[in-house]
């Protein structure tokens, strides 16, 4: 894929016709200053703008959702096939099923950070499309592997080409909505992985029941032809549907680009213009406040490490292969309606601190429920807890490192990158802590989730600490009463 260039700057006539509509009359300083919080962040008041959002959202979301859904519906796809016997078809004995699941993260964590720097020199819509349309190819052709090696091969090339998307996705996502707005967002784009964790099994469950050896080809191959191709369509419309930049969207007009391009400029934190891709590199490895969120979103995935292995868990519950998958849906419903919720919550209140602690609380709480008792009831009711606990809170990282950290537009996305990256790293080793000869009990599994949860607690008082600190130097050096601080 080629580099397609284009600029950011507004043309002379959208300036004059900015300048025109700057001519109106300021509303009172009290009126102003009421509406800030602590942090300087303002709720929107002028219709314009909401109306501007309410386009944006009913644009980008449904869009960023569906593919974002089938990213994780086509990774996810392994771990249902596990249960059509996967295995025995490729002759795989020992930690070889861990292995594939680990592979994967490995492709996933190499591109992210080239990736996303360079996402904001080439248009998101055209970029992240293509890569959607190259991991759709490599999904299904994961139903021709003969052997344990092809597989292997198969899932390193899918984390390779999925890679791009969701720290682009974040990005986009950064780049069009305020710190106010933007948790909410990616709650709803971390929804979609909910749910596809949890409707993969639905999927599963009726292509094996209906296309099981169907042409003499088994069911696990049919699930990854299927979820492949309807990927590939949902790819193509994206390069039309997704947006590019507030200053250059094909499907907003001249003023509202310019809205949607200043309402950003007015709601950063510390603005340092604009750098080179390599700059931007540089500002965010300087900035110790990226590795702590980097060490955040570690912890914070390396709890969520079950969801490879949901099925697995679910099994140990007695029931048979269908009523299995099925049950694997419910929890991660209301996991998705969690992370929606703690997702608005946080950017309402603009709080990221204690949705975090509340969120990871009550996951340590379903993770040693689920380790403690094998009864039926109890461990399916500790697989609703855990599920909602863990998946509360990621929208509300990424929403408050993109927010911190989004002195330049390079900055922020190779920050977005480095902190995906970081979680995704959790998912390598994490797919060994959930061993088969730990059935049914999987204690390792539970019990290390519990306490990556509590480090990743931790990891968000500390960052607290370093904010509080930074916005008593901002407010001690401030020329300008209105200066933005950093929310937490």
């Amino acid at each position: 894929m080629g580099e397609i260039g284009y600029s950011n700057a507004p043309s002379a006539g959208d300036v004059e016709k900015v300048t025109e509509q700057q001519i109106e009359v300021v509303p009172e300083k009290g009126a102003i200053e009421s509406s800030r919080d602590y942090a300087g962040a303002a709720a929107k008041t002028d219709p314009i703008e909401i109306k501007l959002v309410r386009k944006l959202d009913w644009r980008i979301m449904p869009t960023l959702f569906f593919m974002y859904f089938l990213n994780y519906v086509d990774r996810n796809a392994i771990a249902q096939a596990r249960l059509n016997d996967l295995e025995e078809d490729l002759n795989m004995t020992g930690t070889q099923f861990n292995t594939t699941v680990s592979i994967l993260f490995v492709g996933y964590v190499l591109m992210q950070i080239p990736s996303n720097m360079l996402i904001t020199r080439i248009r998101p819509s055209i970029y992240m499309s293509s890569w959607m349309l190259v991991w759709a190819t490599v999904s299904g052709c994961t139903a021709l592997v003969k052997s344990y090696g092809g597989l292997v091969a198969c899932r390193f090339l899918l984390g390779i080409t999925e890679g791009p998307f969701y720290p682009g996705a974040t990005y986009l996502l950064s780049i069009f909505y305020t710190r106010k707005e933007v948790a909410a967002r990616i709650a709803t784009l971390y929804c979609a992985q909910i749910l596809a964790t949890g409707f993969s099994g639905l999927i599963a469950a009726g292509i094996f029941a209906g296309m099981d050896n169907l042409r003499g080809i088994s069911g696990w191959r049919w699930l990854f032809i299927v979820e492949g191709s309807a990927t590939a369509v949902v790819a193509f419309a994206g390069m039309w549907l997704l947006p590019d930049t507030p200053i250059n969207t094909r499907w907003l007009n001249p003023e509202e680009r310019e809205l949607a391009h200043s309402r950003m400029e007015k709601d950063k934190v510390g603005d340092l213009g604009q750098v080179s891709a390599m700059g931007g590199l540089k500002q965010a490895c300087r900035d110790p406040r990226t590795w702590v969120f980097c060490l955040m979103q570690n912890f914070h995935l390396s709890a969520c490490s079950f969801n490879s292995f949901f099925p697995t868990v679910v099994k140990t519950l007695g029931f048979n292969t269908t009523i299995t998958l099925v049950l694997t849906c419910p929890p991660f419903l209301f996991a998705g309606a969690a992370g929606i919720l703690f997702g608005w919550s946080s950017g309402r209140f603009h709080e990221r601190t204690w949705h975090i602690t509340v969120g990871l609380s009550v996951a340590i709480i379903g993770f040693c429920m689920a380790a403690a008792s094998l009864m039926t009831p109890v461990r399916y009711i500790a697989c609703f807890i855990f599920a909602i606990g863990a998946y509360s809170v990621n929208s509300v990282i990424i929403g408050w490192a993109s927010s911190t950290l989004s002195q330049t537009k390079e900055k922020k996305a190779v920050v977005l990158a480095i902190t995906n990256v970081g979680g995704q790293i959790g998912y390598i080793y994490g797919a060994y802590l959930w061993p088969k000869s730990d059935s049914p009990r999987y204690a390792i599994g539970f019990g290390t989730s519990a306490g990556f949860a509590l480090l990743s607690l931790l990891c968000a008082w500390w960052m607290r600490f370093l904010l509080k600190r930074e916005n008593r130097r901002i407010k001690a050096s401030a020329t300008d009463e209105r200066a933005n601080y950093y929310g937490y």
